[in-house]
């Protein structure tokens, strides 16, 4: 079986295969040359994850999947969520995120944060969404050289290392993503069972 994820992100690309192994093939928007800006205008992340999921399978007809993630801060109110990856502004690095995420909790006692992903499976012409998350502590200071995005700021619940100091076959089995995908792989092989 062949999929597409509507991502050029190659960690992402990484992680997913990692997680669906070798049954499926994933293949980048790069391998079916699609150099698009896809929109995701969707003030939630399944939203976003369905929006960029109908772009690739409308403009390109092929069978996809799309994710969207949402970094959720208690004392902030839910922030950055739908916005976690463009939080500093339109473009900004991992780092910049962070930074604003770290300022904006200055002074703040609580850090309990979530991460939340969905994943949008458009599969024979039908729509799906997966969801997972995970729970834990925003800290405050940058650990580890793992992961992307505020891995490194990001202590999951009964872990000592952050998701940046983890190894990745850790941090798959209980991230946000992971779980989501998880989902997405089972019912993927209920399928290719019948």
């Amino acid at each position: 079986m062949k999929l597409v994820l509507a991502s050029n992100n190659k960690h992402k690309l990484e992680e997913m295969r990692a997680i669906l192994g070798n049954d499926i093939e994933i293949l980048s928007l790069s391998d079916i040359n699609c150099h698009d800006e896809i929109p995701e205008e969707q003030d939630t992340i399944e939203g976003n994850a369905m929006q960029k999921a109908r772009y690739i399978h409308d403009n390109f007809g092929v069978d996809c999947f799309a994710d969207d993630t949402g970094l959720e801060v208690e004392c902030l109110g839910g922030e950055p969520g739908v916005y976690s990856a463009r939080y500093a502004g339109e473009h900004p690095t991992f780092a910049d995120n962070i930074a604003k995420l770290l300022a904006n909790m200055e002074g703040k006692e609580n850090r309990k944060a979530r991460f939340r992903t969905a994943i949008a499976l458009i599969l024979n012409g039908e729509e799906h969404i997966f969801e997972g998350e995970v729970n834990g502590q925003i800290i405050k200071e940058f650990r580890g050289h793992n992961g992307f995005g505020y891995d490194p700021v990001f202590l999951p619940d009964g872990f000592e290392e952050t998701f940046a100091e983890l190894p990745a076959e850790i941090k798959n089995k209980i991230s946000h993503r992971g779980n989501a995908a998880k989902k997405l792989a089972e019912y993927l092989n209920k399928l290719h069972k019948k």
